[in-house]
């Protein structure tokens, strides 16, 4: 009975010895599981504070945009008014006061080269008339002279003729050179005539505008605008001008409707005239040096209303030309590339911010995952 008592005793011992060195090989298992589902947990906080930012930044990038949002430009006041004598007609016998290189130098031409020349021609000619009427009248000459040739004579007046036109030839060659071969552009315009208005667009600036006659006070439909003096004179004042920058070389591209009648677009000032001719674009170019308004009109018999067709352009500065255009909500050259290239910096910004914080998620995910695997699969093997 001792013996068995014994016997028992040394199995229930070895029992208690397999049993603990299970317990203890188990919880030696436990431990990977806890670690490994311990990162779990922490990485899923990840992508909520990942995300949390980018609303965040979101917001704060949408702020600054809400704040960098340009107003409402305030509306154009003009800062220039015509001016007497200059930019309209003023009954003058004579070429307007110009205020382009191309119509100075045509001024000078016709005032002291075209003038002179005619009046000097006009008075040779007139004394020679007198000089024959009066020494060759029948009372003072009663036997006419029968001379038939003279060499002198008639070198003289094939000669004469043709150092006159030699020497109108050069400047006015020189002037169609120049009025011909324009400079770079710096503003572009686009006009096209309509039965009865003009049209002005800007291509480089992205502004159209619709030019119309201002009726008189009281002749116009009720809420029209009407012409006051600051708009101009009778019959050439407009609702719409076209504006351009001092000392800027501006190009005009002029057409007339497809569907309409031959125009002609002048402004006596600039020294410019060019026909508006309906699927054909005509060239022509100005550089005003003097800031103020000045006046043309359709100088092609064009219809009924070819009559109420003027021509208003505003030359001011190149800031006020600035603030026009933005009063247009057009952009200047070169700005909206700017703006374009400036715009996505804080997207670009707050998405590189976003990638940063979102990127950790992923190895952590991973991290967990690939450790759980290992220890189940240390465990399977187990």
């Amino acid at each position: 009975m001792k013996i068995l008592t014994k016997f028992l005793a040394v199995a229930a011992a070895f029992g208690l010895g397999s049993g603990a060195a299970i317990a203890a090989d188990a919880p030696a298992a436990a431990p990977a599981p806890t670690v490994t589902a311990a990162p779990a947990p922490e990485a899923t906080p990840a992508p909520a504070p990942a995300a949390t930012p980018a609303p965040v930044a979101g917001g704060d990038a949408a702020a600054p945009a809400a704040d960098a949002a340009p107003t409402k430009a305030p509306a154009y006041v003009s800062p220039v008014s015509p001016r007497t004598n200059i930019g309209v007609p003023d009954g003058r016998m004579g070429i307007q006061e110009q205020v382009t290189p191309i119509g100075k130098e045509a001024q000078f031409f016709h005032d002291w080269i075209l003038m002179p020349v005619i009046t000097l021609i006009c008075i040779i000619v007139l004394l020679l008339i007198g000089w024959v009427v009066i020494r060759y009248r029948r009372a003072a000459h009663p036997i006419p002279s029968r001379t038939t040739h003279n060499t002198m004579v008639e070198v003289i007046w094939t000669l004469v003729p043709v150092l006159i036109l030699v020497v109108m030839a050069v400047p006015s060659i020189r002037l169609l050179a120049n009025q011909y071969s324009p400079p770079n552009a710096d503003v572009t315009i686009k006009v096209t005539g309509h039965q009865w208005y003009w049209q002005y667009q800007y291509p480089d600036h992205g502004i159209d505008v619709t030019s119309n006659l201002l009726p008189e006070p009281g002749e116009g439909q009720p809420g029209q605008q009407t012409r006051t003096d600051a708009d101009g004179p009778r019959l050439l004042a407009v609702d719409e001008r076209m504006v351009v920058p001092v000392g800027a070389t501006v190009k005009l591209i002029v057409t007339a409707d497809p569907t309409g009648v031959i125009h002609a677009f002048g402004v006596p000032a600039f020294w410019v005239k060019i026909d508006a001719v309906p699927g054909r674009l005509n060239e022509t170019w100005f550089r005003a040096e003097e800031p103020g308004i000045y006046y043309g009109q359709c100088y092609e018999l064009c219809g009924a209303r070819h009559a109420y067709m003027p021509i208003a352009v505003e030359v001011v500065s190149q800031a006020d030309f600035e603030r026009w255009v933005a009063s247009r909500n057009g952009t200047m050259p070169g700005a909206a590339p700017a703006a374009a290239a400036a715009a996505p910096a804080p997207a670009a910004a707050v998405s590189a911010n976003a990638s940063t914080e979102a990127t950790p998620a992923p190895p952590a995910t991973v991290n967990a995952t690939a450790p759980a695997n290992a220890t189940n699969q240390a465990a399977t093997g187990n």
